[in-house]
């Protein structure tokens, strides 16, 4: 877990659009599941849109949030939830004691990379059917957004199925786990551009995880950046920590220069 339950993500300098709407949906996945999600639409869309994976916490006010941070800079967000499959997609349904260690663990371990990709492709897949209230922008990039198990998920994301402009992970555990392969050993799938942050202080995601994963980028030919804040714990991207600020507001600006950059055009 990432985020307490009254964690805030950073804000970005001034809004440039207000947000016209945002609040909970139910998305149905290929093979039938509905699971929770939140939408916020700019007023003005200006970009790509982005689909929010969050941490192993799943679907959480930190995440509407930034979905909402998201479109205050033009971008249509659309935020996820993990567990539709053993907890039903909503979310009021779930006690304070659904994210007690035990009771989550169970239901991380039913977890399934197919259940995972199922979601991930009808969150993106929704985002790109959604218009502008005025029938424009149909069809518009997609780029994935994700933190801790969530940034994991991004970057296997990056995989040609997906059909993603981009991915950005923050923190997301690179290497296999339990023999289950990890984004270091998926690389040589990955067609989408990625983002990866690190913190430097992070026990979470060793160094040598980090650069293990660079390591397999660069030897599938992926194209990447990888920024690692020295200092910065796990979870750094959150409003309020004086000493990650600046780690803050220099991760924004690089997600914000991607989504340009690889939201453009398209």
């Amino acid at each position: 877990m990432c985020y307490e339950s009254d964690a805030v993500p950073p804000v970005h300098g001034a809004a440039v659009t207000p947000v016209r709407e945002a609040g909970p949906l139910v998305l149905t996945a290929a093979d039938g599941t509905r699971f929770a999600a939140f939408l916020a639409r700019p007023e003005r869309p200006s970009g790509a849109a982005v689909v929010v994976l969050p941490d192993n916490n799943g679907l959480s006010p930190f995440y509407e949030a930034l979905t909402e941070r998201l479109a205050e800079q033009g971008h249509p967000a659309l935020a996820l939830d993990w567990f539709g499959r053993t907890a039903g997609p909503d979310l009021r349904d779930r006690g304070a004691e659904f994210t007690e260690p035990g009771n989550l663990l169970t239901h991380l371990m039913r977890l399934s990379p197919a259940g995972l990709d199922a979601d991930i492709t009808a969150a993106a897949a929704a985002l790109r059917d959604d218009g502008d209230g005025d029938g424009g922008a149909v069809g518009r990039p997609v780029i994935a957004l994700g933190f801790c198990f969530g940034g994991r998920q991004a970057f296997r994301a990056a995989a040609e199925r997906f059909g993603l402009a981009g991915v950005i992970g923050f923190y997301g555990y690179p290497d296999a786990i339990n023999g289950s392969p990890g984004p270091t050993q998926l690389a040589g799938d990955f067609t989408a551009p990625l983002l990866a942050l690190w913190g430097g202080a992070d026990e979470a995601v060793p160094p040598a995880a980090v650069a293990g994963f660079e390591q397999a980028l660069d030897a599938a030919g992926c194209r990447y950046r990888s920024v690692v804040y020295p200092g910065a714990p796990h979870g750094f991207f959150e409003q309020g920590a004086a000493d990650t600020a600046e780690a803050c507001a220099d991760s924004w600006r690089g997600v914000l220069a991607f989504l340009a950059e690889h939201g453009a055009g398209r």
